[in-house]
């Protein structure tokens, strides 16, 4: 009975992958010039805030040293932050706008579903697209980080995994509450709450800057998390903490993502 259990659960969990790639190619292959632009665009975003703040104000700060006592130049403390600030925003954006438009009024998944694909292979291969588009953005900024001298390149490679680790369980978080929401006014709320993220989040100073009761409201923040990681590996500091940010963002993938199937099950399978 285990002998015959196991192929079928492969087989099983092969057919999703290749449903779930079909969702991921049909937005490659709708594609188009106005929509690459948006890409370039989401790419200068935080090359612009590392050149003018890392940089220009990083002048003007100086140093900054981290909690173990190491001392960084503020370009090497707020790259990594970018990074991550990109990693989610380019998700969030992906998986709120485009995913909200194509379920409520292109009405393009109702079609998907007349075909053997479900609603979770169908939250999977937007994910993957999202992340295909992310993992440019990191990989460019990266780039950028290694030749300014604010990595090395080995750093660089373990610091782009967990920028996509970022993207996501930031997509999954962006993809559940696109299925909450009622209508397009409702994302100005989705814009304040990644401003206020990219503010406060450990982002241009450290959090033992803020008061005691701020520093642990803003080291729960996912944000936060996703910022000490990438920091950690960027700047050779990981440690066990930069474990509890994977796990953490872990577990806001695999719940973002459950939540966003049966949600969409739920809306679309009615």
């Amino acid at each position: 009975m285990l002998t015959l259990t196991i192929p079928r659960r492969l087989m099983a969990v092969q057919a999703m992958g290749r449903r779930s790639a079909a969702v991921a190619e049909r937005n490659v292959a709708a594609l188009k010039t106005a929509y690459a632009l948006v890409m370039v665009g989401g790419l200068l975003e935080p090359v612009l805030y590392l050149f003018s703040i890392g940089v220009g104000v990083g002048a003007l700060v100086g140093d900054i040293p981290l909690p173990g006592g190491r001392v960084v130049g503020y370009a090497e403390f707020v790259a990594p932050a970018m990074l991550a600030s990109s990693a989610m925003s380019g998700a969030l954006s992906e998986t709120t706008f485009n995913f909200f438009g194509k379920m409520k009024f292109m009405r393009l998944y109702e079609g998907m579903l007349a075909t053997p694909v479900r609603p979770i292979e169908i939250a999977l291969g937007e994910l993957s697209w999202a992340m295909a588009r992310g993992s440019l953005y990191s990989g460019a900024f990266l780039a950028i980080m290694v030749a300014m001298d604010l990595t090395t390149p080995a750093r660089a490679l373990v610091a782009f995994p967990a920028s996509m680790l970022v993207g996501f369980a930031f997509g999954a978080l962006g993809m559940t509450i696109s299925t909450l929401m009622r209508g397009w006014q409702d994302f100005d709320m989705i814009g304040a709450g990644m401003f206020v993220l990219f503010l406060f989040s450990g982002t241009f100073v450290p959090a033992t800057a803020y008061p005691d009761v701020l520093r642990w409201l803003v080291e729960i923040t996912p944000l936060y998390r996703a910022v000490d990681l990438i920091r950690g590996l960027s700047l050779g500091t990981a440690g066990l903490v930069q474990l509890l940010d994977v796990l953490y963002l872990l577990a806001m993938l695999i719940v973002g993502l459950m939540v966003a199937g049966r949600r969409m099950e739920r809306l679309l399978c009615k």
